[in-house]
């Protein structure tokens, strides 16, 4: 751990709590007058949502244009149809309304609508990078997990190459996020399961990074034990206000320490599995690949493992170090299934036969490099074998 020299860096002002959404207008009239809103489809659940939001919009004076085509895995296709609209507007700030897709999206867009080519030409390993000209950005999320709202990451997919990548610049941090947790009472149980692990492996893998550091230690650590004690509650009963609440503030505090730290193996593994399979939510990719990870890592940092096995199993508590370490594959084994998250990619129609060009590609992201154990292409390649032949019947709570 590098103890002494770090930089934390967050730009993103923070409105949160119950009712923040009737916000809206006010955070946006900050950065301009003509908005365009990027969500999923006006769907039943979000129709009060999106309403009180353009009500919000209205009472502040801000003109606005809805691009409600944002789809899980988002595309290339789909941020260009938005950045087109855009355009046509005249939009001068954007506002991404959903969990992760949206937010991404609307981070995108606010690239595309202002530079040449696409969002795909300025991506994080590109020599071009996004210029001032890029968008304002403010954004509302509806899920809780993939702290989105204060990152300064778009994820991003390109059908036509089966890739998944990313857009990553400090222009992408949102000017301002509102985190208002009673709209994430109406997620359903999968949902609710799937965003939950999510702040889950943010935390953690920032915490194992092995760029870590002391102040997102402190979050990551506490964002692990707001997820253990509140997600199974929440998955139980999505109506339980104190659990939403909870889960909010731990995916906020688990996207800090992403955004200035990192993840590592599980999400490089996870972003192509994604990529190559569009059917396949991310947390899910993630769950499926998480206890092999865990197995094959933990012996080369056995006080952070240690750690998060007693976070999941208090029953640990006064175990060794080593012996704690060493049930951590078991102990999140059995808060997947504790979750209804014990997934099988054959569910989705992946064969065997998919798992080698998942491997080939696995470690072009560059997140491998920061797990404390490297993983050749072979290694992951035994890992999905691993967790392909799990038996999904065994789950429990979906």
């Amino acid at each position: 751990m590098n103890s002494t020299h770090f930089r934390y860096f967050q730009p993103t002002e923070l409105i949160f709590g119950a009712g923040t959404v009737d916000r809206a207008g006010e955070a946006v009239a900050k950065y301009g007058s003509r908005c365009l809103i990027v969500s999923g489809p006006e769907r039943h659940a979000f129709v009060d949502i999106y309403r009180r939001v353009k009500a919000s919009l209205d009472a502040h004076g801000v003109a606005y244009e809805h691009f409600d085509g944002v789809m899980p895995n988002p595309t290339t296709d789909c941020v260009t149809e938005g950045a087109a609209l855009a355009r046509t507007f005249g939009a001068d700030v954007v506002l991404g309304v959903g969990g992760g897709s949206s937010m991404d999206v609307a981070k995108a867009i606010a690239v595309e609508a202002v530079h040449d080519g696409s969002a795909w030409d300025y991506l994080f390993f590109r020599d071009t990078q996004p210029t001032e000209r890029t968008l304002p950005i403010v954004t509302i999320t509806t899920t809780s997990g993939t702290g989105s709202q204060v990152t300064q990451v778009a994820v991003i997919s390109n059908a036509s190459e089966s890739t998944k990548s990313a857009l990553y610049h400090e222009l992408l941090y949102p000017r301002t996020s509102i985190v208002d947790p009673e709209l994430v009472e109406s997620a359903p149980t999968h949902v609710t399961a799937t965003t939950g692990f999510d702040i889950f492996c943010h935390a953690f893998e920032s915490y194992i990074h092995v760029g870590n550091a002391p102040y997102t230690d402190l979050m990551a650590l506490e964002a692990m034990r707001l997820v253990a004690a509140y997600l199974p509650r929440a998955v139980q009963d999505g109506r339980d206000k104190e659990a939403r609440e909870r889960l909010a503030w731990a995916d906020t505090l688990a996207g800090l320490c992403i955004a200035n730290t990192g993840v590592t193996l599980p999400h490089g593994i996870a972003m192509t599995i994604g990529g190559q399979c569009p059917t396949v939510a991310h947390a899910e990719a993630l769950a499926f690949v998480y206890p092999q990870v865990v197995a094959f890592t933990y012996a080369s940092a056995i006080e952070r493992f240690a750690a998060m096995a007693r976070i999941l199993d208090p029953a640990l508590e006064d175990v060794a170090d080593e012996a704690a370490a060493e049930r951590s594959p078991i102990v999140i084994e059995t808060f997947l299934k504790a979750i209804g998250l014990w997934t099988n990619l054959a569910e989705h129609g992946v064969t065997e036969a998919d798992l080698s060009l998942i491997a080939d590609h696995s470690r072009v992201l560059p997140d491998y490099k920061n797990n404390p154990r490297i993983a050749e292409r072979d290694d992951i390649h035994r890992m999905l074998l691993d967790a392909f032949r799990r038996t999904p019947s065994n789950a429990t709570g979906a």
